[in-house]
């Protein structure tokens, strides 16, 4: 499988064709995914809008990993 170019928080990563987002930003920093997979942070594309961390990634993906700043129950509220 080839590999491909995205970039995370600005930064170029090499991810395997067909990656999905959450390997992307495992790639870029281990630390930011497990963040991303506990719910402390978002994943969202270049637009900002959300995507799922399940998603498939292209050459030329742009994500950007958002870390929540309030934790807790009414974090989004």
């Amino acid at each position: 499988m080839s590999g491909v170019t995205v970039f995370v928080n600005e930064r170029p990563v090499s991810v395997a064709a067909g990656s999905a987002v959450s390997a992307a930003v495992a790639a870029f920093d281990a630390g930011l995914a497990d963040r991303v997979a506990a719910g402390e942070a978002r994943v969202t594309d270049a637009r900002g809008i959300e995507i799922p961390a399940d998603e498939r990634v292209r050459a030329g993906s742009i994500l950007r990993v958002v870390v929540r700043a309030r934790q807790g129950v009414d974090a989004d509220a």
